[in-house]
């Protein structure tokens, strides 16, 4: 994959940094983009100090012109796109009868909305371009119904995925792949720093396979995705869960 281009929203830490980091090893130049700006060029100066091959994107996903800004900048630093990794997300756990309607909005303007908008901007420029990969972040909450995640998140991942297919249609003739991976629980810092080593192994309990997923994994799907040898992949949901939703 040397000499592609990656952008991946919300690389700054979590899956997107690990996502980020496997791209670049393959060979992407990659644009880490974030709303933390110094966070995304603190991933990206320790990928490329030089900053020949990584660099920071300031993007909030909420806004259109985040994006065309984004593309604009990529386009005139590196010449061309390849690839989209739709992972920006905010994540609530909120119980159901007590989200508000602001933060419902709030967590539809991150996730669904800065998917669509992802979709949209980048999907008309591989369109028009000839070629293009995109793949966005879902999860195993918008199929089930999120027994351990906000309504509100579970909701928006099954938007996603719905919009995977729609921008996976509306772009199959020019190109360009539009596909979505769901994983379930993921061995990531953030899920260990909110529970517990025994919550988590209760958890495990539950999933058939016996273990939370691995996000290096994910991160090697999005690679595998990515390939111009995966042309006649679109419109997927890879659903990476242990076996806790089989279909």
């Amino acid at each position: 994959m040397t000499g592609h281009t990656a952008i991946v929203t919300g690389a700054a830490q979590g899956l997107g940094e690990v996502i980020a980091r496997t791209l670049h090893g393959a060979g992407f130049r990659v644009a880490v983009a974030d709303i933390n700006e110094a966070a995304a060029k603190a991933v990206a100066a320790s990928l490329d100090p030089a900053g020949a091959t990584a660099c920071a994107v300031a993007l909030d996903v909420r806004f259109k012109p985040s994006f065309d800004v984004a593309l604009d900048m990529l386009t005139t630093l590196w010449g061309d796109v390849h690839l989209l990794v739709n992972n920006a997300a905010m994540t609530l756990t909120t119980p159901v009868m007590e989200i508000t309607p602001e933060e419902f909005d709030a967590v539809i303007a991150v996730n669904l909305r800065g998917t669509f908008l992802g979709c949209q901007v980048f999907g008309a420029y591989f369109r028009d371009r000839g070629y293009g990969r995109i793949i966005n972040m879902a999860s195993l909450a918008g199929e089930n119904g999120g027994t351990a995640t906000g309504a509100h998140y579970a909701a928006s991942k099954g938007g996603i995925m719905t919009v995977t297919k729609v921008f996976a249609r509306e772009l199959a003739g020019a190109g360009v792949t539009v596909n979505a991976i769901a994983p379930g629980p993921l061995d990531l810092a953030s899920l260990r720093d909110k529970i517990s080593d025994d919550k988590i192994a209760s958890i495990e309990k539950l999933i058939p396979v016996g273990h939370i997923g691995n996000p290096a994994f994910v991160a090697a799907t999005v690679l595998h995705l990515a390939s111009p040898a995966a042309s006649s992949v679109t419109g997927a949901i890879w659903d990476m869960n242990g076996g806790l939703l089989m279909r």
